[in-house]
């Protein structure tokens, strides 16, 4: 597979340009974000958006989220806009908070997966904000669909090196903006039915939205929209993943070592051990440098040919809600 063209880090203004020329021409672009890289397409040309598709091997009915240059395009994409939406933009935005709201009429289907609502964020990320603004200055709708750029369902990708080796010349070019400072998807919240509902869970908590809109976000119901990431099987590494409570962790991988096995393992607690020939992957304790780097630990023990990986479970806790949904996500779809 050809790689892609990956821009300067950071991004020169030429390769801003270059890549705003290229949303106009209904082209792909990889965008560094807060959260991780997305793979963006004008999100007004349902023809680039249908690239993303082709790209990711996304399936037709899954929506896309909407990256806006600020909070004042809300209006040109979303209708029926609650108060407590624009109490949440103007506290959280930019940053990893995706609001699901009704759209305006000429949305396209492509973007929506068919639904009557569309999902909006403006990004945190300082590139990602200069491909926006310069894109709608240069006359673009202001929205562009970027969903991490990565095959449907594996492991996201927090480096622009990560999109380029798994995309390679289905993205023609990215702009490098370092490693992803979240590391983890954005939280979504539905107001599409007038009750805020928390249909993943991100770096921004229910108790921060609480703290802003009164209200705490309930849980979803069988009618909500669907959304990104949402999946049971999602995140995922191609090899076997398996999480151990930490008790049980050594012995687990000194049975796999009697039995000539070899695994990955990522914990954040337990130390290497001597003697053992497992690859291990040391992470922060605290679940948001734990979040920063899990994708990147998963996606290089995905990479060197281990049996299993093993991950020692993580602590209980509304703290690491948001990175336990994705472990669980990637559990269940690993292997595959």
């Amino acid at each position: 597979m050809q790689t892609a063209a990956i821009s300067a880090c950071p991004p020169s203004p030429a390769d801003i340009d270059r890549a705003v020329q290229l949303l106009q021409a209904g082209e792909l672009v990889g965008i560094p974000t807060e959260t991780v890289y997305g793979l963006g397409a004008d999100a007004s040309n349902a023809e680039a958006v249908a690239k993303i598709f082709a790209a990711k091997g996304r399936p037709a009915d899954h929506p896309l989220i909407v990256h806006l240059p600020g909070h004042d395009w809300i209006e040109r994409w979303a209708a029926d806009i609650p108060d407590a939406v624009w109490e949440l933009a103007e506290s959280f935005w930019p940053g990893p908070l995706t609001l699901i709201l009704k759209k305006q009429p000429w949305v396209p289907d492509a973007v929506t997966g068919g639904q009557d609502t569309v999902g909006l964020r403006v990004p945190g990320h300082p590139v990602a904000l200069a491909l926006l603004r310069a894109f709608a200055q240069a006359g673009g709708s202001g929205g562009v669909a970027a969903p991490s750029a990565n095959r449907f369902g594996r492991i996201s990708p927090t480096a622009a090196q990560h999109v380029a080796d798994e995309l390679g010349e289905r993205v023609p070019f990215i702009l490098d903006g370092g490693a992803c400072p979240v590391g983890i998807e954005s939280t979504i919240i539905d107001f599409s039915s007038g009750v805020p509902r928390l249909l993943r869970p991100g770096h921004i908590t229910p108790e921060q939205i609480e703290t802003v809109i009164g209200v705490r976000p309930e849980k979803p119901l069988g009618t909500v929209p669907r959304a990104s990431g949402t999946l049971e099987a999602h995140y995922a590494p191609r090899t076997r993943l398996k999480v151990v409570a930490r008790e049980r962790l050594l012995d687990f991988l000194n049975v796999v070592r009697h039995r000539g096995g070899f695994c990955g393992v990522i914990c954040h607690s337990q130390p290497p051990h001597a003697g053992m020939p497992h690859v291990w992957k040391m992470l922060p304790a605290d679940p948001a440098g734990y979040a920063h780097g899990f994708y990147g630990a998963l996606r290089e023990l995905d990479g060197a040919g281990a049996d299993t990986i093993v991950v020692e479970a993580l602590p209980e806790g509304p703290a690491w809600a948001a990175v336990a949904d994705r472990l669980r996500r990637a559990a269940f779809g690993s292997g595959e």
